[in-house]
């Protein structure tokens, strides 16, 4: 059982994490950037540690700050809640190099589910059934036109490393598919990948 452990995130989920760290009987340490420095879960957590401005990329997703956070407190162990640093897996290599648990999934899962195209693989190699669509990376707005049509439309469009359901574009027809591929074409270049998942029995 863990003495102390440090909740990488805020606001709601850092409060249940916090509960449930106290009926445990387990210490919990808050960090909060200079927005949250009044916040509900700061004033609940047995410490707290500022982490800089109020941009989350200036604070709550900085991984060293967070790692100088847990230096300081002795920290055992960290709750990432979900969103922030909860999928990145150069967090949780971090944790693991200094022997600090991560309450989550290892970084391999970490990295394996980050992809869209990667895990539909694993889950169809242990046998879950999967939505129908197109595995690998597609070119242009051209050959999404053509996967479309032969997966057929409905589609689904999204960039295969995109995470939170963000960007993703639903097709039924061939103009939709192109402006659907296109806007995908704007993020950033390790995001160009997509897949195109037909709809049409879900």
């Amino acid at each position: 059982m863990f003495k102390k452990i440090l909740i990488a995130n805020r606001g709601e989920i850092a409060c249940r994490v916090i509960k449930t760290a106290r009926k445990m009987g387990i210490a919990t340490v808050a960090v909060y950037s200079d927005a949250d420095r009044n916040a509900l879960h700061v004033r609940m957590a047995d410490e707290a540690v500022h982490i800089g401005p109020s941009p989350a990329n200036q604070s709550y997703i900085v991984i060293d700050k967070i790692m100088e956070a847990i230096r300081q407190t002795g920290a055992e162990a960290v709750h990432p809640g979900y969103g922030f640093l909860s999928e990145n897996k150069k967090f949780a290599e971090a944790l693991e190099a200094e022997g600090v648990a991560f309450i989550g999934p290892p970084s391999g899962a970490i990295e394996a589910m980050g992809d869209k195209i990667t895990s539909k693989k694993i889950a169809q190699e242990a046998g879950v059934s999967t939505v129908p669509g197109y595995m690998g990376l597609i070119a242009d707005a051209e050959e999404a036109v053509k996967i479309a049509n032969e997966v057929g439309y409905p589609v689904m469009i999204k960039a295969s490393a995109g995470g939170g359901g963000k960007g993703m574009r639903i097709a039924w027809n061939d103009q939709e598919a192109r402006e659907g591929f296109d806007r995908r074409a704007t993020r950033p270049p390790t995001a160009l990948a997509t897949t195109a998942s037909s709809s049409r029995n879900s």
